[in-house]
């Protein structure tokens, strides 16, 4: 996240110290407050390269100043400038060991970089110069909420309050520590406070309204986070906490749309696409489900169930070659699972050639119980891609015996997928009836299963 450091404020006390009339304007082509004002309105739209550049056409005596270095200092933390940042901070410290605002910025770059303890003596070293900082002690109580040390974060809170009542960042903490230590009456209490003293803010809206979706109140909840939509439509969580809230209420149009506008907030996070992928699954738009479940896969390479999705999707469309990789993929992540062997083998087979997953399904068996049925039904695949067809009537003997219901739906499965590669379509269709007729919904296979059926009219 980009450490923005007394924006704009910081910049106005400079504009005090640096009036437009000063003898350095007088000399300078382009006056010290000008340029500030520029950096000022760079930094509001983000462009924080072009605002370190512009510390360069600052005339050296307005730029040798501390306050100066210090904003430039902030500036170069935002533009990820670490280095250069905390040389100029550190810099400043050797010759004003209490200056708050370089060790605020030493503070802010040691949080960056993920530096407890270093971060936490900096800002004990603040509030040692000045005990009722109330940064300092916001930062430490966050500091101490993100380590667990709830009692300590809460002394902080305290402080703060006591000083400033109505401080949304520690009404905010309390609440958050509350909810921890499971009190969530005090914690409603705390966001009660937080909601009628900034009432134009989005978060005391969004936290209270998780508070009341983990309690298990999903319309008071969802009113909440209306609300936070209202003064914040651009929060990312926002639109993901109110999506998931209505499905809680079993609005999935409503929810899907919710997701896709958590989409277009933030494209590059991968969790959004794993709903919307898997409710468009669910209400039919199979196109959409599976371009979501691709960009899914891309953006979050090791959640296998994404491949899964592909797979799942390039099958029921009959693109074995891609269904198979995906397959292959899936299994590789999560070797454990034999059913993606078979699904990869089944479409490697369509695909290619029978003989061409037989090195694949040696290895697969290889990590299979012997005298399992999981093991045989590989086997029986195995054979199949040497075209050695001996192993059947005990692979159905043995799915006629299995009495776990999920195992046996599977192998029913896979014995209809063993018949159609062999081209015995009617025996195909006996197991793939058998199969719906166990009714395994949660089961990957069951899609496939109500694909083959409605396309063969079964």
């Amino acid at each position: 996240m980009k450490n923005l450091f007394f924006f704009p404020a910081f910049i106005l006390c400079f504009l005090l110290v640096f009036p437009g009339n000063s003898a350095a304007a007088a000399t300078t082509p382009r006056p010290t407050p000008v340029i500030l004002e520029e950096i000022s309105d760079l930094l509001s739209i983000f462009r924080y390269s072009e605002a370190v550049a512009l510390f360069d056409t600052i005339n050296p005596a307005d730029a040798s100043n501390s306050r100066i270095r210090l904003l430039k200092a902030s500036v170069l933390n935002s533009a990820g400038k670490i280095r250069e940042a905390r040389e100029i901070a550190e810099d400043i410290t050797v010759k004003e060991p209490e200056n708050l605002d370089a060790l605020f910025i030493l503070s802010a770059i040691e949080a960056a970089a993920g530096r407890q303890r270093e971060q936490r003596a900096l800002l004990d070293k603040i509030l040692g110069v000045d005990p009722e900082n109330l940064s300092a002690l916001i930062d430490l109580g966050n500091l101490n909420l993100q380590t667990r040390s709830l009692n300590n974060a809460m002394t902080c809170y305290r402080k703060v309050l006591e000083i400033d009542a109505a401080n949304l960042s520690a009404l905010l903490g309390m609440a958050t520590i509350y909810r921890l230590n499971r009190d969530p009456q005090n914690a409603e209490a705390m966001l009660n406070k937080a909601v009628v003293s900034h009432p134009r803010e989005a978060a005391p809206y969004h936290e209270r309204a998780r508070l009341y979706k983990s309690a298990g109140f999903a319309v008071q909840a969802l009113a909440d986070f209306d609300r936070a939509k209202e003064l914040d439509d651009q929060d990312y969580w926002i639109a993901m906490d109110r999506a998931n809230t209505l499905l809680d209420l079993f609005r999935k149009p409503e929810a899907l749309e919710e997701f896709e506008r958590a989409v277009k907030l933030n494209p590059w996070d991968y969790l959004a696409y794993a709903y919307t992928a898997g409710i468009k699954d669910e209400l039919g738009d199979y196109e959409g489900a599976e371009r979501d479940y691709e960009i899914l896969a891309k953006l979050k390479p090791d959640y296998y169930f994404a491949f899964e999705g592909v797979g799942l999707h390039k099958m029921r469309r009959g693109q074995w070659a891609q269904a198979r990789d995906a397959f292959a993929e899936t299994y590789r992540q999560a070797p454990n699972e034999y059913y993606y062997a078979l699904l990869a083998a089944a479409c490697w087979m369509r695909a290619d050639t029978v003989a061409g997953p037989r090195q694949f399904l040696n290895q697969a068996m290889a990590k299979v119980k012997r005298d399992t049925i999981e093991y045989y039904m590989l086997r029986l695949y195995y054979d199949l891609s040497g075209r050695v067809y001996n192993g059947e009537n005990d692979m159905l003997s043995r799915v006629d015996r299995e009495t776990d219901t999920n195992v046996k739906a599977r192998m029913l499965f896979y014995l209809a997928q063993y018949y159609d590669i062999r081209g015995n379509q009617n025996l195909a269709n006996r197991f793939y009836v058998q199969f719906r007729d166990l009714s395994r919904q949660a089961l990957p296979e069951w899609r496939l299963n109500e694909w083959i059926c409605i396309d063969r009219g079964l």
